[in-house]
């Protein structure tokens, strides 16, 4: 069950923010629903009458029996095979074969506290349809931002930037984790639900650049993203771009595919409309 501190994080990751009263504010009426008379104190009772009094209450409960121990300390204490079998035969002598402690691990022994995993990216969202994610915790520069647009231009989608905002990984730190990978998805997924309030809803998944973590936590398989359920391409990373001109061009035929998925997605919501 995800506790407090990991709720308060994915709600922060789906821009909700959790409001907690700390403070009256100034001139505010008094809350009656929460006014209730205080308890009286009871009197105060002389040291030498409360030991008197613990010494008769001692006297008339009867001896109680002491409390049975826990279901594993039974296990443990109970005699192993061969001690019970000499026991019962009226054997005290020891067994042939001693018998093999078995330790039983608790239902939590293999969810350790983990390392939360550690990612960042920049992300927008084109005309609120496709996402577009540059890996790393760099903002894009000016020069980045012109090759982007030019590269969309060149894929025949003639329309403005959107801006890129920073999404990192961990929101919080300091959190016990106890399963890094998939608490790190449901993150980006609330994340991404939580950007659908400002008009997101992406129908394709774009990256420039690569991530091992980010790679990890995205899983693309056959051009798809299972996480988001979208068709996903992932391609250089804008600086390698900038600097290569035989990534310019192995990149010129995707380009042309991805500006064909965009008129056709437009021209099915126009005739939608």
């Amino acid at each position: 069950m995800t506790g407090e501190p990991q709720r308060l994080q994915y709600l922060e990751a789906m821009g909700l923010t959790a409001w907690v009263a700390r403070y009256t504010l100034p001139n505010a009426s008094p809350t009656h629903a929460c006014d209730w008379e205080p308890p009286e104190p009871p009197p105060e009772v002389g040291h030498g009458e409360r030991l008197q009094a613990l010494l008769d209450e001692a006297r008339e409960q009867p001896a109680a029996s002491p409390p049975e121990p826990p279901a594993q300390e039974r296990a443990a204490r109970a005699p192993r095979p061969g001690k019970a079998r000499a026991a019962l035969l009226g054997d005290d002598a020891p067994p042939a074969a001693p018998a093999t402690d078995i330790e039983v691990a608790g239902p939590d022994a293999d969810r350790a506290p983990q390392e939360a995993l550690r990612f960042a990216f920049q992300v927008a969202c084109l005309e609120g349809r496709w996402l577009m994610l540059l890996p790393g915790e760099q903002a894009p520069g000016r020069s980045q931002l012109r090759l982007l647009a030019n590269l969309l231009r060149a894929a025949g989608i003639d329309s403005p930037l959107p801006v890129f905002q920073d999404f990192r990984w961990p929101l919080q730190e300091g959190l016990s984790v106890q399963e890094p990978l998939e608490e790190a998805r449901e993150g980006l997924k609330a994340f991404i639900a939580g950007a659908g309030r400002r008009g997101w809803a992406p129908q394709r998944l774009l990256i420039f650049g690569r991530d091992e973590v980010l790679d990890r936590v995205l899983a693309l398989e056959n051009e798809r993203c299972p996480l988001f359920e979208l068709p996903a391409c992932q391609e250089p990373s804008l600086a390698e771009l900038a600097t290569s001109a035989d990534a310019k061009r192995a990149l010129l035929p995707r380009l042309l595919m991805l500006g064909d998925a965009w008129r056709d997605r437009r021209d099915e919501g126009a005739n939608e409309s």
